[in-house]
């Protein structure tokens, strides 16, 4: 009884030394979000785009100080929230909309791209690990990807520097295409549908689509998100198929087999799946999942920047 009665005390202990810890970030995290939801609605400017804005004119925050803990725990926690909570609003009439040309063309885009990456790598005389490793991080999604992949590779003096180089890679890319490529969709003046198909199709950073889409317009941050929920769904394949790659993986696949996929991943297909039972213009995900998304890439930003 003793016993039980310290242990929850402990737990109280360390609940209110987390909350005291994380407290300030998250408050900063909430301001930037409110703020940048009341501006959305007085400018008929996207919210998720102010956002991003401020997050870059508060990045200090996430340098040093008190908020620096509580800014972490949003972009990374609140982020993964807020993905799921967007997951949810997708349907299966959104998905239906897309077509199956367009579908297999997101999936015919994923291979190609991994195809050109392994002839890029042996043009310039890299190994297969190398090559495995940054076109499946480039194709699907970017440096939980990198992640992913490595994790399953055999370990070598240069696996930290390629993961390193890979990762920075996707990262500077994918941040200045979330920056470029919504203003490409307009100058192109493509359509809602086309500019979410090519958004969710070509950022790397689940979040930076997010941001990219949602930039534009409700329905195209939609779409986007789906098209990379498609490209996300291909890295179980992707880690399975490096038993092709290198012959000699087969005769240890099995001792050295880990998980197939990341927990996002599986918190991203729940998420989708969940419109089975909320459908999007019924619940109340809609109107949580921006703020939470405009936070946490708000923090997201604060922290690259």
């Amino acid at each position: 009884m003793n016993a039980s009665i310290s242990s929850s005390s402990q737990l109280i202990a360390r609940m209110k030394e987390q909350t005291h810890l994380l407290f300030p970030g998250v408050i900063v995290s909430i301001m930037v979000a409110v703020a940048a939801k009341f501006l959305s609605e007085h400018y008929a400017t996207p919210a998720m785009l102010l956002a991003l804005l401020l997050g870059i004119a508060v990045s200090f925050l996430s340098e040093d100080g008190k908020a620096v803990a509580g800014i972490g725990f949003s972009a990374r926690t609140l982020l993964r929230l807020g993905v799921a909570l967007l997951g949810v609003r997708i349907s299966v009439d959104l998905m239906a909309g897309l077509g199956l040309e367009l579908i297999l063309l997101v999936v015919a885009g994923v291979l190609a791209t991994i195809a050109f990456g392994f002839a890029f790598g042996r043009f310039f005389g890299h190994k297969w690990r190398f090559s495995f490793l940054t076109a499946g991080s480039v194709a699907i999604c970017g440096a939980s990807a990198a992640m992913a992949i490595i994790a399953i590779l055999p370990k070598d003096e240069r696996s930290e520097e390629r993961l390193i180089f890979t990762v920075m890679g996707v990262t500077v890319l994918s941040t200045i295409a979330m920056i470029a490529y919504p203003v490409l969709v307009n100058w192109l003046d493509l359509s809602e549908l086309q500019g979410g198909v090519f958004l969710g199709g070509t950022i790397h950073d689940v979040a930076q689509v997010v941001g990219a889409g949602f930039s534009i317009s409700e329905f195209t941050g939609d779409t986007a998100t789906l098209v990379k929920l498609i490209r996300v769904a291909m890295l179980a394949p992707y880690r399975s198929g490096r038993i092709f790659v290198d012959p000699q993986l087969r005769r240890t696949a099995r001792r050295r087999e880990t998980p197939t996929d990341p927990a996002d991943v599986c918190g991203r297909v729940s998420g989708a799946c969940g419109t089975e039972f909320f459908p999007p213009h019924s619940n109340g995900s809609g109107r949580f999942s921006q703020p939470i998304l405009a936070l946490a890439a708000a923090d997201r930003h604060c922290c690259c920047w």
